[in-house]
């Protein structure tokens, strides 16, 4: 097919619409495939942190400082990952972010004190950081608005089942070896999925062959090409509704890596060997993000296409609630705790759709890139204050269950925060 075919998007029935709409999903899956393994490279902390805290010394604070540490490094490489998407592609920094996050996973699992394992798991933080902005704009650049909600729906779905064979992984290296193995084997999977990604990805349409899709009505959609690096950044971060859209994801992250930092510590805590029941018990939670996940996002295109920021209401509203359950349901009652963990998981990450599909509808599309990184940075800067809170509060309460009654006020915080929000 000719790369100079018209610069208007082809018609619904035609051969070309045809092949675009097929061109849309190999990517999407592709993307989904990669992002199916990306986890094992971050989620893999709450089953080592039983094992470190007994090998290493450590209180439940310094814990919740190694969880900021890796949330910091997500953080500020969104920062200038975001921007580096927008010009490099989605390809490139796939490859590069999961061949460093294999290292510093390796690297976290040979240190015997607590400032190399610091400073390696910061680092892997920065590593991790590198796709989802530029992935973002991939979904951007393939998707009309009306859509997005669904693409990034099924890409936060495959986000839910990577937690899911994250934990499925643990909980089988755990029963087997010791915690510095979880570092170890299940991140090795992101390699091959990401050489996967950059042989037979692409980042625009017109890399396929295909015209753009039309701008989307939005002042300054269009003059964004031309903008600076410097330009994209200012009116992102000037834009009123997008800085609260900021807070209210960083409430939202830090209850959500509340759960996956602290969930498998509360149920696993001294029996992480001997008790199946409570490991597999575990397994609800990302299995109820990733259902979450595609359902909110269908939910807003069908029913708030105009006004995303209500599902995020509706859903993190109903989180605080879910979460303060969780302190009252006994851990030797696995199939209530699953029902619980799940609702939970289903009702604190199905928001993420929202928050991703009004990055472009908030600054621009072509500005994506940019807002993702720029999101996604205090999201994980604010979750990172979240996780050294938690860890506090488990040490003056001398309970694991402390960390719910912070998360529930997390969601709270998130679910007022944005209420002002509109496209």
């Amino acid at each position: 097919m000719s790369a100079n075919i018209d610069s208007v998007v082809p018609l619904p029935g035609s051969g070309d619409a045809k092949a675009f709409r097929r061109a849309q999903w190999r990517i999407l899956l592709l993307v989904m495939l990669f992002t199916l393994f990306l986890y094992t490279g971050r989620q893999n902390f709450g089953f080592a942190a039983h094992g470190m805290q007994v090998e290493l010394g450590l209180s439940a604070t310094a814990l919740g400082v190694l969880n900021a540490a890796l949330l910091v490094g997500y953080g500020l490489g969104q920062t200038i990952n975001g921007n580096l998407g927008d010009l490099y592609g989605a390809r490139r920094m796939v490859a590069i972010g999961a061949v460093l996050s294999v290292g510093f996973n390796w690297l976290v699992s040979l240190a015997h004190s607590f400032t190399p394992a610091l400073i390696f798991w910061g680092l892997n933080g920065l590593a991790q950081s590198t796709s989802w902005p530029a992935i973002n704009r991939v979904l951007a650049n393939l998707w009309p608005r009306k859509e997005r909600g669904k693409a990034i729906g099924m890409y936060l779905l495959a986000c839910g089942l990577s937690g899911t064979m994250t934990y499925l992984l643990c909980i089988m290296v755990v029963h087997n070896l010791d915690w510095r193995w979880v570092f170890r084997l299940p991140v090795l999977l992101m390699l091959p999925v990401a050489g996967i990604y950059f042989i037979f990805a692409r980042n625009r349409p017109e890399e396929e062959g295909f015209p753009p899709l039309q701008e989307e009505t939005h002042e300054g959609a269009i003059a964004a090409v031309q903008e600076s690096s410097r330009e994209r950044y200012w009116q992102a971060l000037k834009n009123r509704p997008f800085q609260l859209a900021c807070l209210s994801i960083g409430c939202e992250n830090c209850a959500r890596y509340g759960l996956i930092g602290w969930v498998p510590l509360y149920f696993l805590g001294k029996n992480a060997h001997d008790s199946a029941g409570n490991l597999w018990t575990t397994l609800a939670l990302p299995v109820g993000m990733a259902i979450g996940a595609l359902t909110a996002g269908l939910i807003a295109d069908r029913w708030f296409p105009e006004h995303r920021a209500r599902v995020v209401v509706l859903f993190l509203g109903l989180a605080a609630i879910g979460t303060l359950l969780l302190t009252v349901v006994p851990t030797g009652n696995p199939a209530l705790a699953m029902m619980v963990l799940a609702a939970i998981g289903f009702l604190v990450y199905g928001p993420q759709a929202s928050y991703w599909a009004l990055c472009p509808e908030l600054v621009g599309r072509d500005r994506a890139g940019t807002a993702t990184g720029l999101m996604d940075a205090s999201a994980y800067g604010i979750a990172a204050l979240g996780q050294v809170l938690i860890g506090w509060a488990i040490d003056m309460s001398h309970t694991t269950a402390a960390a719910f009654f912070m998360i529930a006020v997390s969601c709270l915080l998130g679910a007022i925060i944005i209420i002002p929000v509109k496209k």
